[in-house]
């Protein structure tokens, strides 16, 4: 099923999931010969490539990523083996620590987690959706750790309610800050995560489950 039509159809009004007039397209991508310049370990550097970029075109926020392919990975274990992961699930929103994320659509708590792995989300929060009697998810990484506080299972957010915010490098377990936003028509028995890259043989299979989430971003 496409994801854009069902939203489109569904007649449910969609708030954005980040509040933005204007934004530059981030690419983070294999193909990006700059990105060999950058040393991607490095807080000060990494950061500073990606709030240098917002910075020279005047915005305050960058988007991209989603199905991109990308080398960035090998910077943690957490993607390594035979096959390295290497294809992006979702779609990242740069932006500063502190910016606020919001529901889309009706939703509730599906699970959240802390996921304090060098590499992996950090906070994360797991939404499940029911829409025209079909469920689907979204996930949103690299939160600030009081974005957990006074959650629970089942707890209810509004379309437009405030969700969380994103973390700081230090929460969000070295990644500058970012929304790290994706769709999954099936959770798959994940709890408090789901995987935000896949193997590029894997590909098909995982965007299948997990279409572009766009629409949702007003994009």
């Amino acid at each position: 099923m496409n994801f854009t039509d069902f939203i489109r159809n569904s007649g449910v009004a969609c708030h954005p999931v980040v509040k933005f007039d204007e934004y530059i397209p981030l690419d983070l991508s294999k193909d990006n010969s700059e990105l060999a310049k950058v040393d991607l370990n490095n807080e000060s550097s990494f950061t500073g490539y990606i709030f240098n970029l917002l910075q020279e075109n005047d915005k305050l926020v960058g988007v991209g990523g989603y199905a991109e392919e990308r080398s960035l990975y090998s910077r943690s274990d957490l993607f390594e083996g035979e096959e390295p992961r290497t294809i992006h699930l979702g779609i990242d929103i740069w932006s500063a620590a502190g910016t606020e994320v919001y529901a889309p659509i009706a939703g509730v708590v599906h699970s959240f987690a802390n996921r304090n792995i060098h590499g992996d989300y950090g906070p994360v929060i797991i939404l499940e959706h029911s829409v025209k009697d079909k469920k689907f998810y979204t996930l949103y990484g690299h939160l600030s750790l009081s974005s957990l506080d006074d959650l629970h299972i089942g707890k209810k957010f509004a379309g437009g309610e405030k969700l969380a915010e994103m973390g700081s490098y230090e929460e969000n377990f070295h990644w500058p800050p970012h929304l790290h936003f994706q769709v999954m028509w099936d959770i798959q028995g994940y709890e408090g995560d789901y995987p935000g890259v896949c193997r590029s043989s894997e590909k098909d299979v995982f965007l299948s489950n997990c279409p572009d989430p766009a629409i949702l971003l007003h994009l």
